[in-house]
Parts: structure tokens; sequence; C-alpha cells
């Protein structure tokens, strides 16, 4: 990378001593930093991306999620497990909009001058890979070539284990494009080198190594845990083979390696620098952690690099075990709600979801409608809902969690809940657990509405519906609106506001809330798609980049 550089002696094909300087460069570009974030973790999605190149600048090369020739949704949820403490394991299934999408996607980013954009792409075929090029090249510094996912049968690692197939790729792809080209290779074979040596052949100008390792099986409770049942091994426990794998590569070629697999600490950077890698994808080790933590570790680990010292790396412990629940009660509120109970506690804070799984099914996430007992509220919007409401007591779910943060409203705040569908699961606890709540519920109908005594118990509620079957006539902002006015500036100034509810109620509550109170007391969770639950698919992203599953559920209006 540059003088980023490994500088060093080369003695039988490899870097016996190297020594950093603090400018970057890659491939002719000069860059903020000497990280990238490896395809698929996190930066998935522009707004994300957007926001790691506006507070990330370690990040100098920023890889995106690998795009393919059409839309593909992915496999379905259980999409990443761990099992081991820093161990994961995924089969996300390729998720992405397609090429055409995503170069109008690409095209509205704000990227620094300093930053290179490394577009990973893939395809079943050399003319369907050449094609996604041609598309994204435009849009983009430089191209990753997929030729190593392991758990995408046809793509991947189906390419990248035939030598001969990864030349005609990369011959392929440099023929149509005048950016420089990144094959990304594949630890699943029985000599890297070969690979590299046939990838350089065909014209790559720089090699990634590696991806996740396997296809690999994992359970839990006898069952297994991944829906797609195989997955790739990443984490800690696979920086070993990745060590390995960029030194053959290295003794193999003479080009720059974008090293990646199992790196958390500075002495894991020293080590595949060591190797000869030149510039340092950290990936898994971010796993759990919000956007701040995020740009904080890369800080941390840029210092400790440049400074030549080793301080102890912050990480974030996360539980994706699963504990087993037996249904004691499906009650049924209406034809496609019901609130189910279970037989135990989870021990979940105001704030905070869970996700319920039923093997070879799925698994959603829930905010806990009560903790002790715990039960939830389902409302029919899929599948794995579907099911959820057809169960009979007795049968068993298993929950992981709690995930997400807790809410800590100022001290002496008045709590002010607005929920819009089942949105009042999120919003009861905080109420109960923080008293001195108003809580405003929103239903359609009557028949449509829940848990109200149970509300009137802890709080004073507002009830609104658009019918005028029970409270209000009309939409609960519009109550919200009325009641807010009728308050004097004392009460005012003591309220700390909580909505959630579908993306269309949660902005029209904002609205009304900022003619009295500015964004850092407003709230908002929203029903984005959530899917692992622990930062690292980047599905459940809102506009400004953050993730709702560690940055919230709840997060600032602003």
């Amino acid at each position: 990378m540059g003088e980023v550089s490994l500088a060093g002696k080369i003695r039988a094909g490899r870097i016996t001593e190297y020594t950093l300087s603090h400018s970057y460069s890659f491939l002719g570009k000069s860059v903020s930093g000497p990280f990238t974030i490896p395809s698929g973790i996190i930066a998935t999605a522009t707004p994300i991306i957007q926001y790691l190149f506006d507070h990330v600048p370690q990040v100098g090369v920023m890889t995106t999620k690998s795009i393919g020739p059409v839309p593909r949704a992915g496999n379905r949820e259980p999409i990443m497990t761990q099992y081991a403490p820093g161990c994961f394991m995924n089969a996300v299934g390729l998720t992405n909009p397609g090429a055409e999408d995503a170069v109008s996607q690409l095209a509205e980013l704000r990227i620094p001058e300093d930053r290179f954009l490394l577009t990973s792409i893939f395809g079943g075929s050399v003319e369907e890979i050449v094609e996604v090029a041609r598309l994204l090249a435009p849009v983009s510094h430089g191209l990753e070539l997929n030729l190593s996912c392991p758990h995408a049968k046809g793509y991947g690692m189906d390419m990248g284990q035939d030598a001969d197939m990864v030349r005609e790729i990369t011959a392929a792809v440099k023929s149509v494009v005048d950016i420089p080209v990144v094959p990304k290779l594949t630890p699943n074979v029985p000599n890297i080198g070969e690979i590299a040596e046939a990838a350089v052949a065909g014209g790559a100008d720089a090699l990634c190594a590696i991806n996740t390792v396997g296809p690999a099986y994992y359970t839990s409770h006898g069952e297994p845990v991944l829906t797609n049942k195989m997955g790739g091994m990443s984490g800690r426990g696979v920086l070993p083979i990745a060590l390995k794998c960029i030194k053959q590569i290295r003794e193999a070629v003479d080009v720059p390696i974008i090293g990646c697999g199992g790196v958390t600490t500075v002495e894991d950077v020293r080590a595949i620098a060591h190797e000869g890698a030149s510039v340092y994808g950290v990936g898994s080790a971010l796993t759990g952690m919000n956007s701040e933590q995020v740009a904080r570790c890369f800080a941390d680990l840029q210092d400790q690099l440049e400074q030549g010292t080793r301080e102890e790396t912050e990480t974030v412990p996360v539980d994706m075990g699963f504990e087993p629940f037996k249904l004691v009660k499906n009650e049924r509120v209406c034809e496609d709600i019901s609130i189910l109970t279970f037989d135990g506690k989870v021990d979940v804070q105001a704030g905070e979801f869970i996700y319920t799984w039923i093997p070879g099914l799925g698994e959603k996430p829930f905010s806990a409608l009560t903790d002790d007992p715990f039960s939830i509220v389902v409302i029919n919007v899929g599948i794995f809902t579907s099911e959820l409401l057809k169960l009979e007591p007795g049968a068993t779910v298993y929950v992981r969690g709690p995930h997400g943060v807790k809410v800590s409203p100022p001290e002496g705040a008045r709590i002010v809940a607005v929920a819009g569908g089942t949105g009042l699961a999120a919003v009861y606890q905080v109420a109960r657990d923080h008293g001195n709540a108003e809580v405003f519920l929103g239903a359609r109908s009557a028949e449509r509405l829940y848990f109200k005594d149970e509300c009137a118990q802890i709080a004073t509620t507002h009830i609104a519906t658009d019918d005028g079957t029970e409270g209000y006539q009309g939409t609960v902002t519009a109550l919200l609106e009325s009641w807010l006015k009728e308050q004097d500036a004392g009460v005012i100034d003591s309220l700390v506001f909580y909505n959630c509810g579908p993306a269309p109620m949660v902005h029209a509550a904002t609205q009304v809330q900022r003619q009295f109170v500015d964004d850092s007391r407003i709230f908002n969770a929203i029903d984005y798609l959530t899917k692992c639950g622990v930062g690292i698919c980047g599905a459940c992203h809102a506009p400004d980049g953050r993730r709702l599953c560690v940055d919230g559920p709840f997060m600032t209006a602003s």
C-alpha cells in the first residue's frame, strides 16, 4: 500500500523487516488510512458507507457489499451465529439490490478525495461478472471480484477454487474496465498461491485474502442455527488460516494484498503486515459495536499502529445463544394480532429487544411486551409471524438476547410514549419502569387495541382510533398535538418522547413534537428490517447510516 508500507527487505519471496510511515496509498491513490472493512460487514448500504466516510477516516479503502447482476433477497434469518466467543458463522446469501440500482445508489455518495471505493461484485458466469463490472466501474475506484463466498451455490468459491476460471474471469473483467481489479480469494483450496498466480496472470492489480472459511455447520438445541444450514466461519478462530494464506500469496506473487480474517488487535494487524498485507481488514471484531465504537476502534488501531504501541483493544461481548421457552397462552386480540405469553422471565431492559427463533422456519426480533412473565405482541406480516399466531400452548420457541440499547431518560423527565400498531410493546416497559408517563395509543379501530388496561395502571393513557370506535376519532398524532397545546411551559420543559410504530406514524409524531422540543428529547424506534441483531449485516440501517440493532432501537430524531 505504497508508503503504508511495508517498506521492507524481501528475501526468498517474503518481507523479513518492515517499517511504517504515516502516509498511505492504495493502487496509486492517496488514502486517509490503512484499513478496510471486508465486504458484507457493516458497510452494506450507502447510508452506512456515507456515515463511515464522514466519521471513520482510518478506513481509507471502503469495500462495498458484493453486488450481482440482479437483486437478491438473500437467506432467511438466522443468517449469523456465534459458535465460540469472538468466532462467528454466517450465510447471508449475497443479499444485494442488483447492479442497476447499485449504480444509482453509489453515484449519490459524497466520497472524500482521500478514500478509495472498492466495489465488490459477483455473478454466476464470466458473462454476468463482466456485465456487472461494466455497470459499476464508472462509480468505483476499483472492483473486488468475489471469487470466494463459501455458502452461495454457483457463485464465489465455486469459481474461485479453479485457477483457470480465476484467470479467465480476471482477464475478462480487466478487458472491459480501466480501473484496478482485485480478486478476493478463498482459503478453501489446497494451495492459495497457485490461485494467486492465476489471478495475477489474468491481470489482477491487487489481491484480497481471505474470505470466510468453510462451509461449516453449527447447531443449537440439536437444530442447525443458520436457515441455510451451512455457513462461512469468521472471527478470531480463522486468523491462523489468514496468516498462512497471506504468506503463501506473498511468496507466490508481488502485488498489494488486502489482508483480513480474524484481525482484532493491533498485534494481529502487525502479524498480517509482516506476512505481506498492506491494507488491513477488520470485520467480525466489530460485532456488537455501535457507530461511535466502530469509529473509536479504528482510531485506536491506527494510533497504536503509527506509534508502535499496544493497548487492550475494545471488543463488545455478544450473546447469540438461544434459551427455550414454552408457550403458556396465545391470546388473540383480533384476526391478525395476538399476545403470546411464555413460561419464564427474560432479562430485558426498557428499550432492548430479543429474537424469537423457530428452528427450520427462521427468527425475528420483538420488543418484549412484558419481561416477567415474558410476552410478545405478534402481528401477521409474513411467514414467520403467521406461524407464531398458530402456536398452541406447550409449543417451544427459542429466544436470544437482549440486544439493542436500553433507554436512559434524563433525571426527572416526564415520559410521553406514542405507539401505533404493535409499537406499544416497545414503549410499555419504558413507561412502566420510568414512571410519570403519558401513553398515547393509536389503532385503526377499537378491536385492534390491546393492553390498554395494563397501560392505565402505570400511566395516564390517551386513545385514538381512525374510525372513532374508541377514544378520539382520528390519528394518534393529532390527539398528541391537541394535548401538547394544552400544556404549560413547565410541563413542556420536562417532556421526553419515545415513539414506536410504522414509519409514517413515527415521522408524523416527530413533526408534532418538534413544535415544542428539540430533537435531543425525541427518540424514535421505527420498524426497519432487522436481521443479524449485532450490527454486522447492516439490514436495519436508518437513513443517516446508524444501525437500529446497535445504535437503537430508540434513536434521537436528529
